[in-house]
């Protein structure tokens, strides 16, 4: 990429993690950075870090970005460039936009990641050209992002896309949002980690091989530790892992029977730790959904991956731009 090209900073801002990306209109990628993101510290200090994080970050490009992307875990009010609540950062109605944009003197939009990651795979990846299609990304939680008749749903507040949190099961289990039997509290990541720790209590003898992934400790044993006996063909992982794939099922037929969409892309850390289970939801879709629902869909896996958070959001400022 040439310095004097129209360039973007894309920033995917997580709990743990800054991923910061350089990006032009055409979604080339230029340099990469990652810093730490410290959240235990409070929003003033991860404000702080990402500020000299993007000015080292400009510096080392050598001119000067069009403007700042940032893609945040939790539910934003992209108007006012608020972070209404970031459970992974611990915030709760943290101003990101306007205090960056006063040390940084360059405009900054902020989005969900999931709804950056969507539009990320829409320009640049396994959606480009597609008017009506829906993301399911599973990993920690779900996420998800729904574009339809070429538009990206953002709904009354900004937060549609909030697919996670369709109720699945009315006394399910509890959610981290505060309600019960949402999706991503039955089938995310960390729903696989803690049915497994559960089954450890119920029965020992058949999580043997999943306590066994996890150095014998309960308490460590997470969805990681599930894949790892799944793999070993562990009858209590697999069990477990059937039960998840229906689940996900349930909550896609529910999706493309509301949304009608002609794809269907699935992405996250659930999904690259079992790869079979896309077969599954393949599978599973054809059997329970609609069948004028089904005429035009496709069930694939997303392709940008880490990526596609970082480009989304970069993609934001040149749509920013360009409508000014």
């Amino acid at each position: 990429m040439t310095k004097k090209k129209s360039w973007a900073v894309g920033i995917d801002l997580g709990g743990t993690k800054i991923e910061i990306v350089q990006m032009d209109r055409e979604g080339t990628l230029g340099q990469r950075r990652r810093v730490s993101t410290e959240a235990s510290r409070g929003p003033g200090e991860v404000k702080k870090r990402l500020a000299e994080a993007v000015r080292t970050f400009v510096a080392r490009v050598g001119s000067p970005p069009a403007g700042i992307g940032i893609g945040v875990a939790g539910l934003v009010d992209p108007a006012r460039g608020i972070v209404k609540l970031g459970p992974n950062l611990g915030w709760r109605d943290v101003s990101l936009k306007e205090d960056l944009e006063k040390v940084l003197n360059l405009p900054v939009i902020v989005a969900n990641d999931v709804r950056a990651a969507t539009r990320g795979e829409w320009l640049f990846g396994a959606g480009k050209g597609l008017q009506d299609f829906v993301c399911v990304f599973v990993g920690t939680g779900i996420g998800g992002g729904i574009v339809s008749a070429g538009r990206l749903l953002s709904g009354a507040g900004g937060n549609a896309g909030e697919i996670g949190h369709m109720m699945m099961e009315v006394d399910g289990p509890p959610c981290a949002c505060g309600n019960r039997g949402c999706w991503e509290a039955l089938a995310s990541g960390r729903a696989i980690g803690e049915q497994a720790q559960a089954l450890i209590r119920q029965d020992p003898r058949q999580a043997q091989e999943i306590l066994e992934a996890a150095n014998g400790r309960a308490e460590n044993v997470t969805a990681e530790a599930v894949a790892a006996a799944y793999k070993r063909g562990s009858w209590g992982a697999t069990m477990l892992v059937d039960r998840v794939a229906l689940v996900l099922i349930a909550g896609i037929v529910t999706l493309v029977n509301v949304l009608n969409p002609a794809r269907c892309l699935l992405g996250g850390g659930v999904m690259d730790g079992f790869p079979d289970l896309i077969g599954k939801i393949q599978e599973g879709v054809r059997e329970r959904a609609l069948p004028p629902a089904l005429e035009n869909l496709e069930i694939l896996p997303a392709e940008l991956g880490s990526k596609a958070p970082v480009m989304g959001a970069a993609s934001l400022v040149f749509q920013d731009t360009e409508k000014a």
